[in-house]
């Protein structure tokens, strides 16, 4: 019998996975130092920044994906500085779509980690400092094991708000096979051509996977839950 899956739905899965995993990498190394400051700082700016933060989140994909797509195209900023570097645009590239990806998923792991720092309070970076602990070493040493539960929402979160996203990837990416194509526009290639076998399998992969990441954080916040006093 032959495989449900073709094997450009094969080829789109496994982009998927390589997508989420980057993306999720990458936007622990940027939320997490943000997340600190939004948590710690005073500033007039922590509003303005916690709002651009927050504009994936209520913007729809398609507006997002669309000014994107402008700035990483030919006429862009960043499309013109590629260019001039030899690099050609990256509109309809995977590194496109991971651009695209870090910037859609920023307040999925950006909010839960800047909850459990503030979670934290004052007192146990108070207590690091009256040992001489320097800012960076208690930040490593107590703020970031602290703030695990949060870590580990964010990277579920994460990894899954990229797996599910349709709108931005197809405004940025297109839907080329091996390149730029993920699960979702495949799914939507299949309807499209009226193979609804190929998306059903595809879809319901979609449906079990989602259920296990809500499981998951249901999971985590009960562990978290127990640790708190």
């Amino acid at each position: 019998m032959s495989s449900p899956l073709t094997p450009e739905a094969m080829q789109a899965i496994l982009l998927t996975l390589k997508l989420a995993s980057l993306t999720t990498l990458l936007l622990l190394l940027i939320a997490t130092p943000l997340a600190w400051w939004l948590s710690q700082t005073h500033s007039r700016w922590r509003a303005p920044i916690s709002a651009l933060v927050t504009l994936p989140l209520v913007l729809p994909p398609t507006v997002l994906g669309f000014y994107i797509l402008v700035v990483l195209g030919p006429q862009g900023w960043i499309g013109q500085f590629t260019q001039t570097l030899g690099l050609g645009v990256l509109s309809f590239s995977f590194t496109g779509l991971l651009i695209g990806s870090i910037i859609f998923s920023l307040p999925f792991a950006v909010q839960p980690i800047q909850y459990a720092f503030e979670a934290i309070g004052k007192r146990p970076m108070e207590v690091a400092a009256t040992l001489r602990a320097s800012p960076l070493d208690a930040f490593f040493s107590v703020a970031l094991p602290l703030a695990k539960p949060g870590l580990l929402t964010a990277t579920v979160l994460s990894f899954a708000h990229t797996v599910g996203e349709f709108g931005v990837v197809l405004m940025i990416g297109g839907n080329i096979p091996g390149q730029t194509s993920v699960v979702s526009t495949q799914i939507y290639g299949h309807v499209e051509a009226m193979e609804y076998t190929q998306a059903h399998w595809l879809a319901a992969g979609m449906v079990v996977f989602s259920f296990g990441v809500l499981l998951a954080l249901s999971r985590l916040k009960r562990r978290s839950d127990r640790v708190m006093p």
